[in-house]
C-alpha cells in the first residue's frame, strides 16, 4: 500500500511571554500571547491532528497506538518526541528539566526533557542563558539564595541559524525577540528557577521550583555543542546539527529540485521558509511555511523541489 506524507494541524498554546510573530508562519493565531505551537506533539497536554488522507481526524497519539507500522514498528509506550515553534516576546523563565529517571520517579511517569534549539529568527544582539558560572552545589545554593542572578547565569548572543544542544540538567532560557523550533523529549516537565519577580495576569508571582531545580541542575556547566555537519548535493544542502540517544535534527536547504530517500522509522519535517511540494509515487503535494509533515516508514524515494528551508528530526 502506497504511504503518503501526513500534514498535521498545530496546537497553540499562550503564554505570558508571547507574541504575535507565530502569525508570519500563515498561522491562526489565538491572541497576541502566543507562545508556542505544538507541531508535532503526542502528550496529554496537547495533540497534533492529521489534516489530510486516510487517517485524516486522527491525533498523533492515535496514530502512534493504533498504527504503529507508519513509524516502521518502534518501540515505546508514547510518541518519544515533541517539535515546537517558540515566540519569545519576551523573556522565559530561567528553567531546567529533569533527566528519564528523576522525571520517572517525580513526576507520574513523565520522560524528561533533553532539548535542542534552531534559532529561525532574532533581533539584534537577542541573548539566550545558556548554563551557570557556579562550580559546586554549595556555590549554586548560595547564588540562588542571595539571588545573584548576574553572577550565576552565562548569557549567550544569538543569531538566526544557530542551533544549541539542552540537555536535561542545563540551566536555560529564551531571551526576548527569538522565534526558536525546538526538537525534544515527548515531556512537559519544566523547572522555574527564576522569573524576574514577573507577575500573572491576576497580580501573583509565578511559581517556582527551586528545590527540584536545584536537585536536577548539573554542577560545573559542561557545554554539549555537537559537532555540525554540512552536505551539499547539486540542489540541496543539508546541515547535520546532532545525532543523540533521543533524536537527530537536520536542516535541508533546497534551491531547485533534490532526489531524497526516507529511510528512517519516520521523518518529522517542519517548512520554516519558502515553499514547494514534495513528490512521490507520481503524486505531487505543496509545501509551504508553517506546514509540518510526517514522511512514514516505508515511503521511500521522493523529490523535494521548490525554495525551501526545512528542520528535519527523527530517532
Amino acid at each position: 500500500m502506497k504511504t503518503e506524507p501526513l500534514f498535521f494541524a498545530p496546537v497553540f498554546k499562550e503564554r505570558i511571554w508571547g507574541g504575535t510573530a507565530l502569525a508570519s508562519f500563515g498561522y491562526d493565531i489565538p491572541s497576541e500571547r502566543t507562545g508556542e505551537c505544538w507541531a508535532f506533539a503526542a502528550h496529554q497536554n496537547g495533540q497534533s491532528v492529521v489534516q489530510n488522507g486516510m487517517y485524516k481526524g486522527l491525533t498523533l497519539t492515535e496514530l502512534w497506538e493504533k498504527h504503529r507500522h507508519l513509524f516502521g514498528h518502534a518501540e515505546g509506550d508514547r510518541f518519544p518526541l515533541l517539535t515546537k515553534i517558540l515566540d519569545a516576546n519576551q523573556d522565559l523563565s530561567v528553567q531546567v528539566h529533569p533527566n528519564d529517571e528523576f522525571a520517572r520517579k517525580r513526576e507520574n511517569g513523565e520522560l524528561g526533557k533533553t532539548e535542542c534549539w534552531y534559532v529561525i529568527d532574532c533581533k539584534e544582539d537577542a541573548e539566550i542563558v545558556y548554563g551557570h558560572h557556579a562550580t559546586t552545589k554549595e556555590e549554586l545554593i548560595s547564588m540562588i539564595e542571595l539571588k545573584e542572578w548576574n553572577r550565576l547565569l552565562r548569557r549567550v548572543k544569538v543569531k538566526p541559524g544557530d542551533f544549541f544542544h539542552v540537555p536535561s540538567g542545563t540551566v536555560h532560557a529564551i531571551g526576548e525577540g527569538i522565534q526558536i523550533l525546538e526538537t525534544q523529549q515527548n515531556s512537559d516537565t519544566t523547572y522555574r528557577l527564576y522569573d524576574y519577580d514577573r507577575k500573572d495576569a491576576e497580580g501573583n508571582l509565578r511559581e517556582l521550583h527551586l528545590e527540584k531545580s536545584i536537585e536536577v541542575i548539573d554542577v560545573p556547566f559542561t557545554e554539549h555543542q555537537p559537532e555540525i555537519r554540512q552536505e551539499q548535493t547539486n540542489d540541496l544542502c543539508v546541515t547535520t546539527f546532532i545525532e543523540c540517544p533521543y533524536f537527530s535534527v537536520k536542516k535541508w536547504e533546497v534551491k531547485g529540485t533534490a532526489r531524497l530517500k526516507q529511510e528512517k522509522p519516520f521523518l518529522l519535517v517542519s517548512v520554516i521558509k519558502g515553499g514547494g511540494s514534495i513528490t512521490s509515487n507520481g503524486h505531487e503535494y505543496s509545501l509551504k511555511k508553517g506546514d509540518h509533515i510526517l514522511l512514514p516508514d516505508g515511503f521511500g524515494q521522493f523529490e523535494l523541489s521548490g525554495h525551501a528551508e526545512c528542520i528535519v528530526s527523527s530517532l
